[in-house]
């Protein structure tokens, strides 16, 4: 075994929310793994960003996970998400990031959605989904992708002051309150993403205890 400071697994992202969850998940899932010490974010082994150029979900998860995995020599894993409304036939979809032109800008996405649905009121005709794929990429070898899926309704205007991006106005199905309205506990145990890297976790374990 290595010495426990050596990363073995990357998470392509710079977001720490999404790597506290990823070391969440893998906690005791493999001995010998120290998630705090060897399951890393992008910034910290200098891995790249990554342009998102498929039109899928797993495409693009899959071109981050690979390309990181290539540029470190670690196991990468990559997640690509956002919201598919059904009326818009999916969309944004892969597009949900910069649905209003500009990447990233969550509260101009949220207006553009919210004014495209302004006319429909009727509530089964507001359905809509966050999707999430998630991939590994092992250097040079085998890759394998899940998904994962959380449906609900939109919301007319948004509620909630947590989450990021469309969580205030996406009501999950069974629930009273918004995406942005539950705590971090409660959206992880049905959000589309802790879907996704649950059905990832057994690659993962497999890839890794082979490194451990």
């Amino acid at each position: 075994m290595g010495r426990v400071s050596q990363p073995l697994l990357v998470l392509a992202t710079h977001n720490q929310g999404k790597l506290s969850e990823l070391r969440a998940l893998l906690d005791g899932a493999v001995p010998g793994l120290d998630v705090n010490t060897q399951v890393v974010d992008a910034g910290a082994v200098g891995a790249p960003d990554v342009r998102e150029t498929g039109v899928t979900f797993q495409e693009n998860a899959l071109l981050k996970a690979r390309e990181v995995a290539e540029h470190t020599g670690l196991i990468a894993v990559a997640d690509d998400s956002g919201l598919a409304v059904d009326v818009l036939g999916g969309a944004p979809g892969f597009l949900s990031a910069r649905w209003a032109g500009k990447h990233g800008d969550d509260q101009a996405n949220l207006d553009l959605l919210l004014a495209q649905l302004g006319d429909i009121e009727d509530p089964e005709h507001r359905r809509a989904g966050f999707v999430c794929a998630a991939a590994v990429a092992v250097p040079g070898g085998e890759d394998r992708v899940h998904m994962g899926e959380l449906s609900g309704t939109l919301l007319r205007e948004p509620r909630g002051a947590g989450g990021f991006g469309y969580d205030p106005i996406l009501l999950p199905e069974g629930e009273t309150r918004s995406c942005a309205e539950l705590t971090a506990a409660e959206k992880n145990a049905i959000s589309h993403r802790g879907k996704a890297f649950r059905a990832l976790i057994p690659d993962l374990v497999r890839l890794l205890a082979e490194r451990v």
